[in-house]
């Protein structure tokens, strides 16, 4: 049996058409959640005076080079998280600056670092797996051996959290990895170590839940304890509460993640994304990912095309029909 060309590309259009139709849905993806075992980091803005400590702390664990803004070359005076800094300290200022934690005429502190998502956008962006989440303890960590140097991660995360290394010879993704060395050898993160309030707290995730849980409660303007260090730790130490603003940052942002923000302020006020969904971002494009390419569905919509436009494009489609072609 033989076929002429207008039949056989008839014949691959509709078929691959037919392919794409009958495709069965995806199913959406679900959030990711954190492990059973997770850890994570609270910071207590109404807590934070501002020192610094932990900024130190972190260059030192992590060996970090000086972030040198004013062209000294003497002194650390990062802006924002960096290629040379994985941990900054923010102010927020209104006014004349007279009351902490105070939206007019105050000031209030905000701590920078990778928050360790639930579901994080970095690691599904990642072509290499160059950036992975721990099933153990839920830490979220950068491979420089596996690194392309793509900087998909830079661009997916929407805490602006990974940071490319542009002035290096060989550079590499700037980012917290929760102190993953000091971990393994038994210590906790050094931003934790250092602080001499308790404003930045270690623990495991649900002991830090129970912790935000108990903080909320409190009722402002009254002592409380406060714990220093890990949660746990029987390092303690006694202040008046805050009033703390109703949100968690980090409860439930897409998903959301193993570093917590407490604050007296809105945390608009500190630029940080508010107003994002449950959803994670991952799980969004993932689920369109699966949607596009299950079963290679998408290569057969171009295939579709490429015949459709061959078909419609020669310019003597309709000659082995006829048998030869039209003159005019």
């Amino acid at each position: 049996m033989t076929i002429n060309r207008r039949d056989f590309l008839r014949a691959g259009l509709v078929g691959t058409a037919a392919a794409v139709v009958g495709a069965p849905p995806a199913e959406a993806r679900d959030n990711k959640t954190v492990p059973e075992h997770a850890i994570g980091l609270l910071y207590d803005s109404t807590l934070c005076i501002g020192c610094k400590a932990c900024m130190s702390a972190c260059k030192t664990a992590n060996d970090l080079p000086l972030d040198d803004t004013t062209g000294t070359g003497l002194w650390d005076t990062p802006h924002d998280l960096s290629g040379k800094t994985f941990t900054v300290i923010k102010l927020y200022q209104d006014g004349a600056s007279k009351y902490k934690d105070q939206v007019i005429d105050g000031f209030a502190h905000i701590k920078r670092q990778c928050l360790h998502c639930a579901d994080p956008s970095c690691v599904s962006a990642c072509p290499v797996q160059a950036m992975q989440k721990r099933p153990e303890d839920g830490v979220v960590t950068y491979n420089p051996d596996a690194c392309i140097g793509c900087r998909y991660c830079v661009a997916a995360c929407p805490f602006k959290v990974p940071q490319f290394q542009y002035d290096t010879a060989f550079p590499k993704i700037a980012k917290c990895e929760l102190c993953k060395q000091r971990l393994a050898d038994g210590k906790i993160p050094a931003c934790a170590q250092s602080c001499p309030t308790g404003a930045t707290l270690f623990g495991a995730y649900n002991a830090l839940s129970a912790e935000i849980e108990r903080r909320k409660a409190m009722v402002p303007g009254q002592a409380n304890i406060f714990p220093r260090r890990t949660v746990d730790s029987g390092d303690t130490h006694e202040r008046a509460s805050a009033e703390y603003t109703p949100q968690v940052y980090g409860q439930s942002e897409l998903g959301g993640t193993q570093v917590r923000y407490l604050a007296g302020v809105p945390f608009d006020k500190f630029g940080l994304p508010v107003g994002l969904p449950e959803r994670s971002y991952a799980a969004q494009s993932e689920t369109l990912q699966h949607s596009l390419y299950g079963g290679l569905y998408a290569p057969g919509v171009v295939l579709a095309g490429l015949i459709g436009a061959a078909w419609h494009g020669s310019k003597d489609h309709h000659d082995d029909e006829d048998g030869g072609p039209h003159h005019g």
